[in-house]
């Protein structure tokens, strides 16, 4: 997969691939990054990508002219089909299935806006998508693109030691994850769920789907509300909130 990034702080962008799985994903060949600077398709001497806004207020706001060439390059530069992302507070939330989504296309090019925002033609023009990471406020898009780039490369076919790691993890399923344990057995007096160490892998398996039930109602029950739960997921569910009525402490219902 190739993901070209717009931005006026390229080498902060490609940090994303120095480490960890993203960085493994672009050793592999994988994942290509490219970042391209707006200021290199300027032409004054100044290299100016910015200017007050029409209409006045405060900040400066990015121009249209170098960025739409930034984009159009990137676009040119790999015969794929690809879709521009805007990062943008005014973007609809990113979340699994739409990470899932762009990890299953071949390109993307990601456009980071600064200051007051970009001229607004260039997001009519160019852009397919605006998407946000959360309700707040950043200094620029740089930070979410690479949050974004992070979650589409561990998608990757063979990004992940395990293919297991991301089909398991949180909201893949549309729920929160189940509670994870390693060794030593106790620490400071707090034991593993004896159901994880008597090998019985339905009862795992049962325990796990519990677990994700359970800690979704306890800390994002809208998700709830929009999972396709079964008979056998109420039930899991009804068990989880009564052991954790009652203080349950092997359910690992029991919030520290």
């Amino acid at each position: 997969m190739r993901i070209d990034v717009v931005t006026l702080f390229p080498d902060f962008v490609k940090q994303v691939t120095r480490w960890g799985i993203t960085a493994r994903a672009a050793e592999q060949g994988l994942l290509e990054l490219v970042a391209w600077n707006p200021r290199l398709f300027t032409s004054d001497r100044h290299r100016t990508v910015d200017d007050r806004p029409y209409g006045g207020g405060p900040g400066m706001v990015i121009k249209a002219e170098p960025l739409q060439a930034a984009i159009r390059t990137a676009r040119a530069a790999d015969p794929r089909p690809v879709t521009v992302v805007y990062l943008s507070p005014q973007g609809r939330p990113l979340d699994q299935a739409r990470v899932a989504r762009y990890a299953a296309g071949a390109r993307l090019v990601l456009l980071c806006g600064r200051y007051e925002g970009i001229d607004e033609r260039v997001v009519e023009a160019e852009v397919d998508e605006e998407v946000s990471i959360g309700d707040y406020v950043l200094s620029g898009g740089e930070l979410p693109a690479m949050v974004l780039v992070d979650a589409v490369a561990r998608l990757l076919p063979g990004a992940l030691g395990d293919a297991r790691s991301a089909r398991e993890d949180s909201f893949v399923t549309g729920l929160l994850d189940y509670p994870h344990y390693t060794r030593p057995e106790s620490v400071e007096g707090r034991a593993v769920p004896k159901v994880l160490v008597g090998g019985d892998h339905r009862a795992i398996a049962r325990w796990q789907r519990k677990q994700a039930l359970g800690r979704s109602w306890l800390r994002r029950p809208e998700l709830l509300d929009r999972a396709r739960l079964d008979a056998e997921d109420r039930r899991l569910l009804e068990e989880f909130v009564e052991e954790y009525r009652n203080g349950c402490s092997d359910s690992g219902a029991a919030e520290s």
